[in-house]
């Protein structure tokens, strides 16, 4: 019975590690939670743009303090929303950014970017 609670328990944090999801408001505000990583990413960047096209405000915020997991494609997502941002004439940032977010974001030279937004 031991090695199968295991097992299970396992299973569990790995269907945990595959969820992310965005709580957006009519009001430009947005919460992220989750996982947003290399699983997550396809998903992520797509609603995220959609619901990010869909809000009337002109300018953006995004909670990221539910990120429980992010790897460098969660990064990527962040930047390609901050670029749609720009190109639609909105304003995006990012607030209460994990310190995991910041630190690739360092390693990749766009933590200024990522912090400011557009």
């Amino acid at each position: 019975m031991g090695p199968r609670n295991t097992l299970a328990t396992a299973a569990d944090r790995n269907s945990e590690a595959a969820v992310f999801e965005i709580a957006a408001g009519a009001d430009g505000r947005a919460q992220v939670r989750g996982s947003l990583t290399f699983v997550t990413a396809p998903q992520a960047r797509l609603e995220g743009l959609e619901k990010f096209q869909r809000c009337g405000a002109r300018a953006c915020e995004v909670d990221c303090s539910g990120l429980v997991k992010s790897d460098s494609a969660g990064l990527s997502v962040l930047l390609d929303w901050l670029a749609m941002a720009k190109r639609d004439g909105r304003s995006l940032r990012y607030v209460k950014l994990p310190e995991g977010v910041i630190a690739l974001a360092k390693i990749s030279e766009v933590e200024d970017l990522l912090q400011k937004g557009v």
